[in-house]
């Protein structure tokens, strides 16, 4: 007499692979986190028919709608403004300064931001986004 044994078919899963995909996915979102620019307060910019795109070093000055000014994500009240740009500006000469204002912000805002660029001979470039 034989003895039959019952085969039950496993269903069995690999997971030898899925340590492989989760150390792909993480080197893959560090690396695309580190392209992200982290000096930038996210606010609706004007929009243009061009932009231009620069690589040189440039210093982010960002104005908010309730009127907070940033230089690359530090507060800043407008009378410390121009002396904190121009400590900024002593390290390297050759630096732009970006002006991020939002849309609906008064042209009155923007002229005295960039009255502060033209009394002390700074370089001054207002980001729009695509329209």
């Amino acid at each position: 007499m034989s003895i039959k044994r019952k085969r039950r078919f496993h269903a069995e899963v690999a997971t030898s692979s899925l340590s492989d995909i989760m150390f792909f996915l993480l080197l893959f979102f560090l690396i695309i986190s580190t392209l992200a620019n982290p000096n930038v307060i996210k606010m609706t910019l004007p929009k243009a028919k061009s932009n231009e795109k620069t690589n040189k070093q440039y210093i982010s000055l960002s104005v908010t709608e309730d009127k907070k000014f940033y230089i690359d994500k530090q507060a800043v009240s407008f009378e410390e403004l121009e002396t904190t740009l121009m400590s900024k500006m002593n390290s390297e000469k050759d630096q732009t300064v970006i002006v991020r204002i939002p849309f609906n912000l008064q042209v009155q805002d923007l002229v005295d931001v960039l009255q502060i660029g033209v009394k002390n001979n700074l370089k001054f470039v207002i980001a729009t986004s695509p329209k």
